[in-house]
């Protein structure tokens, strides 16, 4: 197994910087996700891992040993690519036996570890099939067996699941998290989709244009996001983001709502409430003018602006609900749920 730590880690090509002084560590076991944008540099980080991009400063360590300068093939990892890479001409058991067959290990070894994977993955009945002879998820499969065999101390996977439809998405992210906790592989898992990060990882680590924003727990994210980036790309629906002033203890609205608040600050802030937060309430000082719902069964969001401005709103609420555009509902959050930015840097302000 294997501890992994980035360490004042940039890439830059020319003069265009992509990742900047990226800091964290990687416990032995551990399940990371490198979540954000498309663009944000998070596939980069991870072929600098694999070894497949240069490291342009700092130092990249798997189990207390600098690898910047190691081959992929000697830093003891597998990969899972987003577009399977498997041999058309290959049967299953040979696209997942080839790696092994190079590195020269005995057959008989060979098959014990690919019919052992195909038992994990329960593809053993397609061991004699062709890729063109399997559904997309079968063949993402093929692949996570492939990088099973190796018995690696790093399993990297680059958006695995991005090819597959919706439904076999979700069953296929919830098929590698057990396989990882039953494997106890040290493992990071780039995407840019945020429920997968959410489900996925133990601790997630959030990019933004090339920094780290926030890296910690799913549920850490969620309830203390560090910055205004965060806040909004984790949490879905997106949480709502207000222009507020705050003074002696209390958060005005635009729409002169009033809000307590145990900020120590005061001023012109961006208050961030999430939608699920909003409770309705009769005497709520929140007041939303309904515009349009979005009936999704189990809930309901309802879309709308903070009565008198122009500021967008929505609200989660269970079930199904029918309320006519132009109503205006009146909401309460507790003070907990409320969440202040600075207008200027965007951080959290305590």
């Amino acid at each position: 197994m294997a501890e992994i730590k980035f360490e004042n880690l940039t890439k830059s090509y020319g003069a265009t910087d992509v990742l900047h002084h990226i800091e964290g560590e990687i416990t032995d076991g551990e399940f990371i996700v490198i979540v954000g944008p498309s663009g944000c540099g998070k596939s980069t980080l991870l072929r600098m891992v694999a070894g497949l991009e240069a490291v342009s400063s700092g130092q990249i360590s798997i189990s207390n040993k600098v690898v910047n300068d190691l081959e992929p093939a000697d830093r003891d990892i597998a990969m899972v690519f987003q577009n399977y890479a498997l041999y058309p001409h290959m049967t299953v058991r040979d696209n997942m036996a080839y790696g092994l067959k190079i590195r020269k290990i005995p057959k008989d070894e060979i098959n014990r570890r690919v019919e052992e994977a195909a038992d994990i993955l329960e593809i053993r009945d397609y061991l004699d099939r062709r890729p063109r002879q399997l559904s997309g998820g079968q063949r993402q499969r093929v692949a996570m067996g492939r990088a099973i065999v190796r018995e690696p101390s790093v399993f990297l996977f680059d958006e695995p699941l991005s090819n597959l439809d919706a439904k076999l998405r979700v069953q296929m992210r919830l098929e590698i998290r057990k396989l990882q906790k039953r494997l106890g592989v040290t493992s990071i898992y780039v995407t840019h989709d945020q429920v997968e990060a959410m489900t996925l990882g133990d601790r997630l680590m959030v990019l933004n244009g090339g920094y780290v924003e926030q890296f910690g727990t799913p549920i850490e994210l969620y309830q203390r996001p560090a910055s205004l980036f965060v806040a909004g790309f984790i949490g879905s629906p997106s949480m709502n983001f207000l222009p507020a002033q705050v003074a002696n203890g209390k958060a005005v609205l635009e729409s002169g709502a009033q809000l307590q608040t145990s900020a120590k600050t005061s001023g012109g802030v961006i208050l961030g409430i999430r939608p699920e937060h909003l409770v309705l309430d009769e005497k709520g000082q929140i007041k939303v003018e309904v515009d349009l719902l979005e009936q999704l069964g189990s809930n309901t969001l309802v879309h709308g602006r903070l009565e008198g401005t122009q500021s967008p709103i929505v609200v989660s609420l269970d079930g199904i609900q029918t309320i006519d555009a132009g109503v205006v509902l009146s909401f309460d959050a507790p003070s907990l749920a409320l969440h202040l930015f600075d207008t200027v840097t965007e951080k959290r302000i305590e």
